[in-house]
């Protein structure tokens, strides 16, 4: 009998498979992006004490590194996307919370609001996400979705809301 998580063509030994996994969350066999969201959080927590110049281009840094680690990985395994590659998901998170308001509440509807929009993915990341190929492709509509949740959370933050 296999185990139904192994998955042909990945190697948590090999770095690239290591940080596109998530550290290993992308392997979950249920939800795997929220996981990798998850993984995102206390990421965010190690930056976000760093100056905002310097929180955004570990930002940059991780999507531009993201675009080929999500390549190999996805070259590796023979599926563009892998449901398990999560990198994306993480610096999406990340974006979301770049501007985010102190306290364990923006973390919270941070974490909700990129999951929303990554889940629903409306116009035009539908769209991207079925037309951009390779790891940009990947690395693209999460980051959109990143930019639509930021932009909500602002805009809660703004009104007073919380």
């Amino acid at each position: 009998m296999t185990d139904k998580r192994t998955i042909p063509g990945l190697d948590l030994r090999n770095p690239v498979h290591l940080l596109a996994f998530g550290f290993g969350a992308g392997r979950l066999p249920v939800a795997p992006g929220t996981y990798g969201t998850l993984v995102a959080v206390p990421i965010y927590l190690l930056l976000e004490p760093l100056p905002l110049l310097s929180y955004l281009i570990t930002l940059l840094v991780a999507f531009v590194a993201g675009i080929w680690l999500c390549e190999q990985t996805s070259r590796d395994l023979g599926v563009h996307d892998h449901g398990g590659i999560v990198w994306d998901e993480i610096v999406g998170y990340l974006l979301t919370m770049a501007f985010a308001p102190a306290g364990w509440w923006w973390l919270i509807i941070g974490f909700m609001l990129f999951r929303l929009f990554d889940i629903l993915k409306p116009w035009p990341i539908r769209t991207i996400d079925r037309q951009v190929r390779g790891g940009f492709g990947i690395m693209l509509d999460d980051l959109l979705a990143g930019i639509y949740a930021l932009l909500v959370m602002s805009l809660i933050s703004h009104l007073g809301v919380l």
